[in-house]
């Protein structure tokens, strides 16, 4: 039912997950790990997001709402401060974000990223009730080579270097909805729901960070792509001792 969503971003990704990683993810025992670390995802997701608007796009005073809304989620990942339960009554962004006088950057990138921030806090929320509900305690761990390995190769001018963050966003969020739609008909029937539910909303983030990177740059920017695409696929398909959620072949 879902396979509309997974055309366009199979074809987009060099490589299918192995199946070494859908074996390893699936067993019962790394339920634990695979679920915190997908917290933390949806976290840098939104984190990166918000970097993107705050460096690229609006004024200082929508800045500072931006860190006020996410520093509760980021207390009580890193710093372990706070009751998860109260991050649902959390005060969400009430300010509306206003571009900078000199940002040459349009209201697009704003709105889709504010968007893609609320509904990665939103998943890691549902996360956590998921946790709760299979008795995972949390706990913080370290992060996976991934999304390093990616960023890397960012170019260091601008636009270049923004264009490179798009691009890195857009094949991130399209590995994760490939990895939910690979483990979910595996997993527990409540968490293979979960997994199918967030394919919708993951497959519109790769096409809007794709869409930002090639409106920014105004040319074609394929060869970019192609080379990302590239890279995400060696470290998709090499060696890695560390199983996360965007993890290599396990050893």
């Amino acid at each position: 039912m879902y396979q509309h969503l997974l055309e366009p971003i199979n074809a987009f990704l060099h490589c299918k997950s192995p199946q070494q990683w859908i074996d390893t993810a699936i067993q019962p025992q790394n339920l634990s790990v695979l679920l915190t670390d997908h917290l933390i995802c949806e976290l840098k997701a939104a984190q990166s997001a918000m970097f993107l608007i705050r460096k690229y796009a609006v004024d200082e005073e929508s800045g500072a709402a931006l860190l006020k809304w996410l520093k509760p989620y980021e207390d009580f990942a890193y710093r372990q401060v706070g009751e998860w339960r109260e991050l649902a009554d959390h005060e969400k962004l009430s300010k509306a974000m206003l571009p900078r006088s000199d940002s040459p950057y349009g209201k697009d990138l704003i709105d889709k990223m504010v968007l893609l921030i609320k509904e990665e806090l939103h998943h890691f929320y549902q996360v956590l009730e998921l946790m709760e509900e299979f008795c995972i305690e949390y706990d913080k761990i370290t992060s996976s080579r991934y999304a390093r390995g990616l960023l890397t190769h960012v170019r260091t001018y601008e636009p270049q270097a923004l264009i490179d963050k798009l691009i890195c966003g857009a094949y991130i969020e399209a590995r994760s909805c490939e990895r939910f739609a690979a483990i979910a008909p595996h997993m527990d029937k409540r968490l293979g729901e979960f997994y199918v539910s967030l394919l919708r909303s993951e497959a519109r983030h790769y096409q809007d960070y794709l869409s930002l990177a090639e409106e920014i740059s105004g040319s074609d920017i394929s060869e970019r792509v192609n080379f990302f695409g590239q890279v995400e696929a060696e470290l998709i398909l090499s060696a890695d001792s560390d199983f996360k959620f965007h993890s290599g072949v396990p050893v």
